[in-house]
Order: structure tokens, then C-alpha cells, then sequence
């Protein structure tokens, strides 16, 4: 099998892509990958405290290493650090770097180009499945997560500390995607067929953060997805019990 490491955001789509990827056998999966904001000591984006991120490290029974970033970095910074990082990850004999992406083709583009010059492969094990069918499958394999980030600019601040189920996804507005693929959400999963144990939690405060990034931000690719950072995201904290 090749030898893989994996994207882990803490969310849905992360989960699904290594219950497949297990499924399947044909990479490795041998590490986890998670940015990490160092304002905070959260994961980026999501907002999750990072003794969430190791108890599902642990459960996972996955090694688990954590690039950390400045919370307002620049896209220059960025590449710098993650070039830094994926050339460690080919010495230890990484070949292959896998993804929870859907469709965000530009996204994709930027991933495969950035990791093709240092000698690794990406791969999109979700890629362009649909996502209606993809939370189905989700909530019907025993996942569960928990929304822990919602983009005000793009859904309603009451779906923040939803657990995701067939009832939230009902309730998701027309124009939402199920995944949330476009950044309306992001979520924390608790609970799957990948883990050996729950990863036991209790929701904490509600917090309300604006983000307003300079000229260039992490992980933007295009100048309609720094545009969408320029705006109010509300986040569910979840506190170990």
C-alpha cells in the first residue's frame, strides 16, 4: 500500500475520507495532519481545542502531527510553511497526501501544484461525489458530528452547536450545501465506525469572532474566496468532560 498521510481537519468530511480510505486498502494512512491556529491554540478554522483534536488522535490509534500558524498569516508565509512541512513529510517517506475536498476546483488545482513540486501526490477520495448522497452515507454509517463554526454571512447563527443529523439537514436553507463544502460550516465528529471510543464532550460558550484578513490569507486562492473571509463567524466551544 502507499504510504499516506492524511488532512485532518476534525470534521465530517476528514472522518468519511479515512472510513473509505480503510475500507478500500490502497493507501496507508500512517499519520494525521492538522493546522493549528497558535492565537488560539485551536484548530484553524474549525475553532476546536486541541485536547479535542488529541483524545481523536488517540481513539483514531493515529499518530498526530500539528503545523502551527500565525492567525493572520499571509499567503506567502503560508506557502513557506507548508513547503517546510510537506519536504519533512517526503524525507520520512510520505508519498501520497490525501483530502476531504468535494469541488472547489481551484482548491484542488492549488493543492496538486504546490505538492507535485515537492514530490508528493494529492488525492480527493470524495471528490465530486454529491454531497446530499455523501451526508446520508455519513449519517447512516453511525458518524456523528457536532457544528462547531458557522459562517454568519451564509447560515443562520442558531445551526452553531447543532448535532448533525437527517433533522439538521432538513432544516438546512435552499442554497446551503449538505457538506457545507462552500465554508457555511464546519463541524467536530464525536463518533463513527473509525474510532475506538466516543470522544466525550459538553458544549461550552458561544463565541462571535470577525475576521477581516490583509491582502493575502491562508488558504485563499482566488480573490472571491478572501472576499468570503471578510465577514462574522459564530463558533459552538466543546469542552472535554
Amino acid at each position: 500500500m502507499e504510504k499516506a498521510y492524511l488532512n485532518w481537519s476534525s470534521g465530517k468530511d476528514a472522518a468519511l475520507t479515512l472510513h473509505k480510505l480503510q475500507e478500500q486498502g490502497k493507501y496507508s494512512v500512517e499519520k494525521l495532519i492538522t493546522t493549528v491556529n497558535t492565537e488560539f491554540d485551536r484548530i484553524s478554522m474549525h475553532g476546536v481545542r486541541l485536547e479535542l483534536l488529541h483524545r481523536q488522535a488517540s481513539s483514531l490509534n493515529l499518530p498526530l502531527h500539528q503545523i502551527k500558524l500565525r492567525g493572520e498569516v499571509s499567503m506567502t508565509e503560508y506557502n513557506q510553511v507548508m513547503e517546510r512541512e510537506t519536504t519533512n513529510l517526503l524525507k520520512e517517506g510520505f508519498t501520497h497526501s490525501i483530502f476531504g475536498d468535494i469541488f472547489l476546483e481551484d482548491l484542488k488545482h492549488y493543492r496538486e501544484k504546490h505538492l507535485k513540486d515537492i514530490g508528493l501526490q494529492a488525492v480527493f477520495p470524495l471528490w465530486k461525489r454529491d454531497t446530499n448522497e455523501l451526508m446520508r452515507e455519513f449519517i447512516d454509517t453511525g458518524f456523528k458530528a457536532i457544528v462547531v463554526c458557522v459562517n454568519t454571512d451564509k447560515l443562520d447563527e442558531s445551526f452553531c452547536g447543532r448535532i448533525i443529523d437527517k433533522n439538521f439537514l432538513n432544516d438546512l436553507p435552499e442554497g446551503i450545501d449538505p457538506c457545507g463544502e462552500n465554508g457555511e460550516f464546519h463541524s467536530f465528529v464525536f463518533e463513527g465506525p473509525i474510532f475506538k471510543q466516543p470522544i466525550d464532550f459538553k458544549k461550552g460558550e458561544i463565541v462571535v469572532r470577525s475576521y477581516k484578513p490583509g491582502e493575502e490569507s491562508e488558504g485563499n486562492c482566488s480573490s472571491t474566496d478572501q472576499k468570503s473571509w471578510d465577514t462574522s463567524f459564530v463558533f459552538c466551544d466543546l469542552l472535554l468532560k
